[in-house]
């Protein structure tokens, strides 16, 4: 169990890599078409490093808007990394264009329809609170068929290879276990504080909250999920914050169990390659706080 005194840090699978973010950067590591490995540390924007990143509740949402944009950063690189033998380079505007598309599409797969899909179900279930509840698991069932659908896509099963590398070197330099493939076998792909965990608990989170408001009229309906987005956030990043503290716990196990039994749809055993990706991101990473002054 990491203390609360020392960095933690999380990470992200990318194309044929890993980004582990540190204390003031994100540091990349990605397999070259060649064999190589292609390094990069990305300073992390100031307005993410401010004194509102220690605030409870208010923390969560500069998480989350950090977390997506130093991923996709992250990704950009990447790409351009497995585009080199090619001789191509993809710009900023073409990458944000796509993220554009990618976050329109899921807003109207997890968001517009399981709302569209349970104003159709009022008159059937006959309350508030069952189409609320309706909803949420509408959403929920969504997301679990999304995930179970494009893990079978192969470039995103190396991805989720890359994904459990990254959780089991996190696992190791937590437990200050030396970062050698032989050290970081022993461990799990799943990690309390994944990306995948905070998007259940978003949404168990969002059951609970939503089951108490208003669906009536239409536009408070829709308006209401967009406004709450934040509390929401908020409240599932502080409950991943403490599970990932308190893992030991078997109470805190129970809570976590959903979280890594979801992470068995978006982990898979890496590869030694891909677990040598994650020990440079991770080394990297060390290396760069080192060189921070205390």
């Amino acid at each position: 169990m990491p203390s609360p005194s020392r960095t933690t840090y999380g990470g992200q699978a990318i194309i044929e890599g890993v980004m582990i973010r540190g204390r003031r950067h994100a540091c990349i590591a990605v397999r070259r078409p060649d064999g190589s490995i292609a390094l990069h540390a990305e300073p992390i924007n100031q307005i993410f490093l401010g004194k509102l990143r220690k605030v409870p509740f208010i923390r969560g949402m500069f998480v989350l808007a950090e977390s997506l944009t130093i991923g996709m950063k992250a990704l950009r690189y990447s790409a351009n990394v497995g585009a080199e033998a090619e001789g191509e380079k993809i710009s900023g505007a073409a990458m944000a264009g796509t993220m554009a598309i990618s976050f329109a599409f899921a807003m109207g797969l997890f968001f517009m329809v399981p709302v569209l899909a349970s104003r159709l179900l009022e008159g059937v279930l006959g309350s508030e609170f069952l189409s609320n509840l309706a909803e949420g698991l509408i959403r929920l069932a969504i997301f679990l068929a999304y995930v179970i659908l494009i893990g079978r896509v192969e470039q995103i099963r190396r991805v989720f290879m890359y994904h459990g590398a990254e959780h089991m070197t996190i696992h190791a330099q937590e437990r200050q276990d030396p970062l050698e493939i032989s050290a970081i076998r022993k461990y799990p792909t799943a990690h309390p504080r994944c990306g995948t965990a905070f998007l259940l608990v978003v949404m168990l989170v969002a059951i609970a909250v939503f089951t108490v408001i208003g669906r009536d009229p239409l536009w408070w309906l829709i308006s209401s999920r967009i406004l709450l987005l934040p509390v929401i956030a908020g409240v599932s990043y502080e409950v991943i914050r403490f599970s990932g503290f308190h893992s030991g716990n078997p109470l805190v196990g129970l809570i976590t169990a959903p979280s890594l039994a979801l992470q068995a749809l978006t982990t898979r055993q890496p590869d030694d390659d891909q677990i040598e990706i994650a020990i440079a991101a991770m080394n990297l990473t060390l290396e760069t706080d080192a060189k921070l002054t205390p």
